[in-house]
């Protein structure tokens, strides 16, 4: 049985019993005989559909919301704008997808050569309970677009954002079996894996998570795509423009409560500008109002156990004990985990090193470009990192310095349908969203036409 429990006030939500190993075959049967049907569609229908589930999540945004805050303890303003970001991705996937997917010549010494990008059939997803909503439609968006089908296997903290995804598509009109959801904990996902239906595999998790479904695809020989954990640097040089980007620097860390992998763990500022800047930003994180998920109010919500809340606190203490200085915050309520600021880290202490997934923020100063960079590519992790200053050029100069996927200059790193989204390192490999996305899950075929003479 899986049980869902809301982390604000502890209460059960609803329990879900398991579906068992013939019933996990049956659907992956259903999912692989929708797979032969879909992918004999075209184009515009896929977009009409799409499109339609765009059109839903924007209707029932608020209802979407309000289960993200329950099952998760997200602020439900932020999930609204979840939903709605939702919506821009189908928008954005049913206008350029054909675009992305159509042949491409290539000039040989044959008569003709060109590549096709087919669809390659059932792919499983197995997606976090972070952004419950957006992880899985980032996903599955662009896989229906190319003529795949999706089988999820959500966190089971969000059963029921995963079964009004699945039925979401079901009212937009796709076929049952496009998006198919499994009722399962992890036990059951290596043999799922394993299972010839599915031909490859998305995870987006922890390294532990990634690491053991990579090992099973690849004894199967099937693809992954895996986007990991991040520990973001936010690099703040001497010539910053400090109000804009305290802004910026505070919504990067404390958004969803800080539990998100491309949130800007490590806050990097010049000796010059640090202490104004890291009294700007403690005044600002001051304001922030904490509070029930459920009122539109409420910026810091709870994390979404208990338990992750405490392996925060044992973090912050454990850096604490090696010298770092609490400067803000640092109190735990249950799930609820205050606004936290640390200064003084440095690179050895757990804060600094590991991924800190709730609103906790690690301060370290540093002197020259250099010492900054080499703060940043200390880490293991590769997500993203963001660079403040007012000479963009000199930024981008220094970008090229840095092995994370993507940097960012006077702005958060996020998500965006238009770019590519992935890491480096211990943070994953693979693509996500953009053309890159859409073509990590196709077969990339070469074909070639010759006449005899």
């Amino acid at each position: 049985m899986i049980t869902t429990i809301n982390p604000y006030n502890g209460s059960e939500l609803k329990t879900y019993q398991e579906d068992t190993e013939s019933q996990i075959e049956d659907k992956l049967k259903i999912a692989d005989a929708a797979f032969k049907e879909w992918r004999k569609t075209d184009m515009d229908f896929r977009a009409k559909l799409i499109k339609k589930v765009g059109e839903l999540l924007r209707q029932n945004a608020q209802t979407y919301a309000r289960q993200m805050a329950m099952e998760m303890g997200k602020p439900i303003s932020q999930g609204k704008a979840e939903a709605e970001k939702c919506a821009w991705l189908c928008d954005y996937y049913a206008d350029h997808a054909p675009g992305f997917l159509k042949p491409e010549k290539f000039e040989t010494d044959y008569h003709k050569s060109y590549v096709t990008y087919e669809p390659i059939g059932v792919v499983l997803a197995v997606m976090p309970w972070n952004y419950p909503f957006w992880q899985v439609m980032r996903f599955i968006v662009p896989a229906l677009m190319a003529g795949n089908v999706g089988v999820l296997k959500h966190s089971s903290s969000v059963m029921g954002c995963a079964l009004m995804l699945e039925e979401l598509f079901r009212e937009a009109g796709f076929p049952d079996g496009c998006l198919k959801n499994l009722t399962v904990s992890s036990d059951p996902i290596e043999s799922v894996i394993k299972n010839p239906i599915i031909k490859a595999v998305t995870l987006t998790g922890s390294k532990p998570a990634g690491s053991a479904v990579a090992s099973t695809a690849g004894s199967e020989i099937k693809k992954t795509v895996l986007e990991l954990g991040g520990s973001n640097a936010l690099v703040v040089f001497e010539d910053v423009d400090i109000d804009n980007a305290v802004d910026t620097c505070v919504d990067a860390r404390y958004q969803n409560t800080g539990q998100s992998c491309i949130a800007g763990k490590r806050l990097l500022l010049h000796k010059e500008i640090a202490t104004v800047f890291l009294q700007k930003l403690t005044n600002k994180v001051k304001e922030l109002k904490s509070g029930d998920p459920l009122k539109v109010d409420t910026y810091i919500g709870v994390m979404a156990r208990p338990d992750l809340a405490e392996e925060l606190e044992e973090t912050m203490h454990k850096s604490i004990n090696m010298g770092a200085h609490l400067h803000l915050g640092g109190k735990r309520d249950g799930a609820y985990f205050e606004p936290t600021i640390l200064t003084h880290v440095t690179r050895d202490m757990p804060a600094f090193k590991e991924e800190t997934f709730g609103p906790l923020l690690a301060v370290t100063t540093f002197e020259s470009d250099q010492e900054a960079i080499d703060l940043v590519n200390e880490s293991e992790f590769g997500l993203g990192v963001s660079l403040f200053s007012e000479d963009t050029d000199r930024m981008e100069r220094l970008s090229a310095h840095f092995d994370d996927g993507a940097v960012f200059i006077n702005e958060k790193v996020s998500s965006h349908p238009n770019l590519p989204f992935g890491g480096t390192g211990i943070s994953g490999y693979g693509r996500e969203l953009s053309r890159f996305g859409i073509r990590e899950f196709v077969n990339i075929k070469t074909v070639v036409v010759n006449l005899y003479e």
